[in-house]
């Protein structure tokens, strides 16, 4: 296995006197999950050899873990009855512009650890039962088998299938842990266009309500009191007659979260038939995750990207607003 399947630590003096076990979770931030898959799967290393946890380093040591787990097992489909949408994206490795073929999604930045997918509507993440295909996960495992690389997928944070745009996802546990626990700790900020039914009186509000299982519907959700705190900041882009295009961006991730709360106020999303919205131009909710922007886990930087706006949405909103 490569050295770039391995993240990397050099021992300073200030770590004197810590052990293996502790540089690992100190200073490489591993979990205690992880810390007990790495050590099952010898997934550990001190100066490239399998160590004794306990053992002390020194100033000069290498501890080593390894971030990629298995080889990927899903082989490449070649289903050309899909539309493909070609996207190159710029990435550090510009790993994003040598795609082998063309993919449904769309690439918006790459590392060795983290990946901003552009998902399109209809698109589920992950499939629900083992016999479903077409999902995001496909796509991205169809990719890497292409390019041959071994990698783990792991979406960070979830998508309804009928809203488009960006998705963080890792492409290994060691990434996913770290990536997680940036979004649990509010680290990552991300942001929606929608466009509501009705005219919203104000130029910025917050939606403060909690939300719980709608008992009546197996998937649908509602503001209910014994609910999760919810809360949902929007701030008006432009109105029309009868809609308002608004800008969204959440302090919680509950499901259905934008949705519920607009559908809560009176003004349902265009589109959006489950909850009180009014299909018309749009054959789905108008929500697109406009972007994400977050400092970077493993490259000390502040990562912003932008996923723009599909073409049925891009239509909604001439038709509209223009």
């Amino acid at each position: 296995m490569s050295r770039k399947d391995w993240m990397e630590y050099i021992v300073t003096e200030e770590d004197e006197g810590m052990n293996v076990e502790q540089i690992v979770r100190q200073k490489l931030n591993v979990s205690g999950r992880m810390m007990q898959r790495l050590t099952r799967s010898k997934g550990i290393q001190l100066n490239r050899k399998q160590p004794f946890l306990q053992r002390q380093v020194k100033p000069g040591d290498q501890v080593a873990i390894r971030v990629v787990e298995r080889p990927l097992e899903r082989q490449p489909q070649h289903d050309t009855s899909r539309e493909k949408l070609p996207t190159g994206a710029p990435s550090p490795s510009d790993r994003a512009t040598q795609q082998a073929s063309t993919l449904p999604i769309e690439l918006l930045y790459e590392d060795d650890h983290l990946l901003i997918v552009g998902k399109p509507a209809g698109m589920m993440v992950h499939p629900i039962k083992e016999e479903q295909d077409g999902t995001l996960v496909h796509a991205l495992a169809d990719l890497f088998a292409q390019r041959g690389e071994h990698v783990s997928i792991h979406p960070v944070h979830r998508l309804d299938k009928d809203t488009s745009g960006a998705i963080l996802i890792a492409k290994s546990s060691y990434g996913h842990q770290l990536a997680d626990r940036l979004l649990r700790e509010g680290g990552i900020h991300r942001e929606y266009v929608a466009v509501v039914s009705g005219v919203l009186p104000d130029d910025r509000g917050t939606i403060e309500a909690p939300i719980g299982r709608d008992m009546k519907h197996p998937t649908k959700r509602k503001v209910t009191e014994g609910g999760d705190a919810a809360i949902t900041h929007y701030e008006v882009i432009e109105r029309s007659s009868y809609m308002t295009m608004v800008r969204v961006w959440l302090e919680t991730g509950r499901t259905h979260q934008i949705r519920v709360h607009f559908e809560h106020i009176g003004h349902p999303l265009a589109g959006d038939t489950m909850y009180g919205g009014v299909r018309g131009l749009l054959r789905r909710q108008a929500l697109h995750a406009s972007s994400l922007t977050f400092h970077h886990p493993l490259r000390d930087e502040k990562l912003h990207c932008e996923a723009p706006l599909p073409t049925d949405l891009k239509r909604l909103i001439q038709a509209e607003f223009e």
